[in-house]
């Protein structure tokens, strides 16, 4: 019951203590924090259409980085990643957090990046747009790529040598050598379309991966899909499948291409 205090001289009443139920949290089947670079326009976009999941949530804390792409500036964030995770809902549980840069879990590392999360969120399990995007490839039974990027060539290098590493051959690859990542941003689906059937057409890959958070691929993945009739999957895709998977939920997204039916 509500407890009345009444306060002079200008008799105002005060209830504390109103009774109240509590409903579960939003996310009550999982909760997805999602550490965004300062200059991405892409990634919360695409996210919303695909994590429309009932039960499931995500929230975003926003790190600084350099506009412009390079190794160094890639590099750099490392030293953002524990303040970021730090703004995730303070006190409250993830199942999941994920780091959404391609070339920046490359260059600083994806077991650095996990450990760097971990500081700050002891055991919560992590993710990367690689780390999902190798996953996802492995899942699609993926072996050579057609490798598109917006990153210029010192990136490019870095990029073929990390998957090549980790048995995915990149017999093709292409850019957009915008090393601008709000430029980036703008590149059209239409031309990303282009670009990945283009790469993807080469008899000797049999999946495209689109590499970056800013490059957009969701309302356009499908028909690109069927236009090649080989699997398509983005930086965003591989994100959001991982961490749903890496949480748990094994819903189809329709709409998404064929990762989403895994």
């Amino acid at each position: 019951m509500s407890q009345a205090l009444k306060t002079a001289p200008d008799d105002r009443v005060i209830l504390t203590h109103i009774a109240h139920e509590l409903d579960p949290p939003l996310g009550h089947r999982a909760r997805i924090g999602l550490l965004v670079l300062a200059s991405d326009s892409t990634i919360e976009y695409e996210w919303r259409q695909i994590m429309d999941l009932d039960g499931v949530a995500f929230y975003e804390s926003r790190l600084f980085n350099s506009p412009t792409i390079t190794p160094d500036s890639l590099a750099a964030m490392a030293d953002e990643l524990g303040t970021a995770t730090d703004l995730l809902l303070p006190g409250v549980d993830f199942d999941v957090v994920a780091y959404g840069c391609t070339s920046g879990a490359m260059t600083i590392g994806e077991d650095r990046v996990f450990e760097l999360i971990r500081e700050k969120r002891p055991g919560v399990a992590c993710t990367t747009p690689i780390t999902g995007a190798l996953a996802g490839l492995k899942a699609l039974g993926a072996q050579r790529i057609a490798l598109l990027t917006p990153y210029a060539e010192s990136v490019n290098e870095m990029m073929r040598a990390y998957i090549e590493a980790r048995d995915i051959g990149v017999p093709v690859s292409g850019s957009f050598s915008e090393e601008d990542d709000n430029r980036a941003s703008r590149i059209s689906p239409q031309s990303i379309q282009a670009a990945a059937l283009e790469l993807g057409r080469h008899d000797n890959v049999d999946a495209v991966f689109v590499s970056c958070t800013s490059l957009r691929l969701n309302d356009i993945v499908e028909p690109t899909e069927a236009a090649l009739g080989k699997p398509v999957l983005s930086s965003n895709l591989a994100i959001a499948w991982h961490a749903l998977r890496l949480a748990g939920i094994e819903d189809t997204v329709p709409g998404c291409g064929r990762l989403f039916t895994l």
